[in-house]
């Protein structure tokens, strides 16, 4: 119990708070700080001290801590949960970095080889790294579907490689008819000389001005806001603009179909995905403390297990960077 209700404003831990959570990477982290709460457990709170400790030493350490991608992922677990949902490329995208990163955390924590003896570095965090369980295949059947800027791959399946080798058949043929038509039009003073193809409405379309509309054979697809120029799907081309079309839903339906199939067998895994992602938010929160930590200069000062406090060269955290900011000195007590 917390006496009185209002103690952490009065002691300004409610800014403290504030200042940690500016510090997360994530919604993750965030909720962590959320849930921080006073503990009268001496050993529960010299574990969180030496935690926050040895991240400290990360921090100024000459490794690489990696912190690159820590997304909260758990909406889409959320909302795969029903069978014929799927995860689309864009959150796939995002559980296979996060993934990633939680794999590259666990490593970071592994130890360190010195000669014969094995010791870890960081001893308290990386027991905790150590229960955590990471998705190495997943990682490796997200690879196998997406490429390295999240978009669904030719080779996730042969039928969407099919599919996408028509497309760039078509769009070709479609190119060199426009062109052609386009060369033509030119020589004949109907468009200039600087003209180019453009997309209306998804289709490949040939700007003319009003007044020559009517000497290209085709379908008028829209206008200018200023009315002078108008763009014209030559009539050759409609047909193959039309295949375009469709083998573009050939193409969404296959990317769908591949989601889905992918995303039947990770959901019997979002319970144990949903365990590494618990790691993930302690890491991002006990990253935040070390780092408001670093800041402050503070250290670890070990609990006594009695109602005693003996501070020496205490300083108010809140007092010393509003001092720090005004270029003042701050008397400890």
């Amino acid at each position: 119990m917390i006496y009185p209700d209002n103690f952490e404003h009065k002691l300004g831990f409610d800014k403290i708070r504030e200042l940690i959570a500016a510090q997360c990477l994530s919604s993750l982290g965030r909720e962590q700080v959320d849930g921080l709460r006073f503990s009268p457990d001496a050993a529960v709170v010299a574990e969180e001290l030496e935690q926050t400790g040895e991240f400290v030493r990360i921090l100024q350490g000459e490794r690489a801590f990696p912190a690159n991608y820590f997304i909260d992922v758990r909406p889409t677990l959320s909302r795969i949960r029903p069978e014929g949902t799927f995860a689309d490329e864009a959150e796939l995208f995002d559980l296979k970095r996060s993934l990633q990163t939680i794999a590259d955390i666990t490593r970071f924590f592994l130890p360190v080889d010195k000669g014969d003896d094995a010791a870890a570095e960081y001893p308290v965090l990386a027991a905790i790294a150590g229960r955590v369980r990471i998705f190495p295949d997943l990682i490796r059947r997200i690879d196998a579907i997406l490429d390295r800027y999240g978009r669904t791959k030719d080779s996730a399946s042969p039928e969407l490689a099919r599919i996408r080798r028509d497309m760039a058949t078509v769009s070709g043929s479609i190119s060199r008819n426009l062109q052609s038509i386009l060369r033509s039009a030119q020589a004949e003073g109907w468009v200039d000389r600087d003209t180019a193809p453009t997309m209306r409405d998804g289709r490949l379309v040939i700007p003319v001005a009003p007044s020559f509309k009517r000497r290209i054979r085709g379908i008028v697809h829209d206008e200018s806001a200023t009315g002078k120029t108008v763009y014209i799907e030559p009539e050759a081309v409609v047909e193959a603009n039309n295949r375009i079309r469709e083998l573009e839903a050939e193409e969404r339906r296959e990317i769908v179909r591949i989601l889905t199939a992918f995303t039947d067998m990770l959901r019997p895994l979002v319970p144990d995905i949903l365990q590494s992602y618990a790691f993930l938010a302690v890491i991002d929160f006990i990253r935040a403390k070390a780092l408001f930590a670093e800041s402050i200069g503070a250290i670890v000062t070990p609990p006594k297990d009695e109602p005693l406090i003996d501070w020496q060269g205490a300083v108010h955290p809140l007092l010393l960077l509003a001092h720090r900011k005004a270029g003042k000195e701050v008397v400890p007590l």
